[in-house]
């Protein structure tokens, strides 16, 4: 019975057990290792930023400057881990709903006044006129001439006068020529050429010498064929004029 108590207790621990117990160990040594040098490291860099902020102060003391203290506090590092509380953000307050505002009840209509239909007066009937007696006269009484002209004396057009024609056909004037203008008629008046009769009783030459003398418009003689125009209206031939140069 005692051979099973007496043995060590380290016999009773599996080996698994004792190495991973290290392994924890050697773990939380090293995390702390590791947080005191954290510490270390901070203390210095605190230790500097002291350090400079003094070596500032003593600078601006010697150029004569003011060194403006920051408004805020400096970072502790107790703060720099612990998480910050997010401010929990308020509702917003629900508005009350706006009452429709109540329509207003309709107006009535306003009556219309009655129209007074007006009254027309009953003419008078006319007053006959009173005839005197008037002694007889012996004499025979005339009719009375009509006042008025018979609608048939009144629709009766008044006669109109027709226009003189010429007597002879070498009379109608020049103006009757085709493409002969105001002033083209205004410069053969000037070299006494007025009426058909007087252009058809030129000559060839005679207008090849006229041609000659209306400047701007030289050529239109002989390209209008004024007289072949001029013959044919005082020959009286209108139907061949027409048949040839067009309906005057």
């Amino acid at each position: 019975m005692n051979d099973t108590t007496a043995a060590p207790a380290t016999s009773l621990i599996p080996d698994g057990v004792a190495a991973i117990t290290t392994i924890h160990f050697v773990l939380l040594a090293i995390v702390a290792l590791a947080a005191i040098a954290i510490i270390v490291v901070g203390m210095r860099l605190k230790h500097r930023r002291k350090q400079a902020a003094r070596r500032v102060e003593e600078n601006a003391q010697e150029a004569g400057l003011s060194v403006r203290q920051p408004d805020h506090k400096p970072i502790s590092e107790a703060s720099l881990t612990e998480p910050k509380a997010h401010p929990t953000p308020t509702p917003a307050p629900t508005p009350a709903p706006v009452p429709a505002p109540a329509a207003p009840p309709p107006s009535p209509a306003p009556t219309p006044a009655p129209v007074e239909t007006p009254v027309m007066p009953t003419p008078a009937a006319p007053e006959e006129p009173v005839i005197a007696d008037e002694p007889l006269n012996d004499e025979p009484v005339v009719a009375a001439a009509p006042m008025t002209a018979s609608p048939a004396a009144e629709a009766a057009p008044a006669p109109t006068e027709s226009p003189a024609e010429p007597a002879r056909p070498e009379d109608q004037p020049i103006t009757l020529l085709k493409g002969l203008g105001p002033k083209l008629t205004q410069k053969l008046a000037e070299h006494g050429i007025t009426t058909v009769g007087d252009m058809a009783a030129l000559s060839e030459s005679q207008a090849q010498a006229l041609d000659a003398q209306l400047g701007a418009f030289s050529g239109r003689m002989a390209r209008d064929r004024w007289l072949e125009q001029a013959r044919l209206l005082a020959a009286g031939d209108r139907a061949g004029f027409e048949a040839v140069f067009g309906r005057l």
